[in-house]
């Protein structure tokens, strides 16, 4: 697999992700402990997901169909940028210890991914010119 292909692959998850999100925001609503006993997220809290969600489809879809490499490397650096928000806003907002470990090493995580998909690209240019 290229590192644009791969690159490409993130940005096709985060976009399918954040509408999974977009529809059900439970999905993140949940595991962040923003949701009340009955699992139900309120409605001010799903529009704050909701908003995170959009922001996801819209850098995965970024990463997803730029035409340069130049153009790649862009919406990965929002994308890494948006991720390292995440980690910290989350990781310091969120109710529980639990949650923002889990929530900070999981936008940490995903930012390193999209990080590293920057560097081959970075890399494969310069061994073997734009791919």
């Amino acid at each position: 697999m290229t590192s644009t292909t791969f690159a490409r692959l993130l940005g096709a998850l985060t976009t399918g992700y954040g509408a999974l999100v977009l529809a059900r925001p439970a999905t993140l609503a949940g595991p962040c402990e923003l949701t009340g006993p009955d699992g139900e997220v309120a409605p001010d809290t799903a529009t704050l997901v909701r908003a995170i969600a959009a922001r996801d489809v819209a850098s995965g879809l970024a990463m997803t169909a730029a035409r340069t490499p130049s153009a790649l490397a862009t919406a990965i650096a929002v994308r890494v940028a948006c991720d390292a928000g995440d980690a910290l806003g989350l990781g310091l907002g969120l109710p529980t210890r639990d949650a923002r470990r889990k929530a900070a090493l999981v936008a940490s995580a995903w930012g390193a991914l999209c990080a590293a998909s920057a560097l081959g690209l970075r890399q494969g240019r310069g061994r073997h010119g734009a791919r």
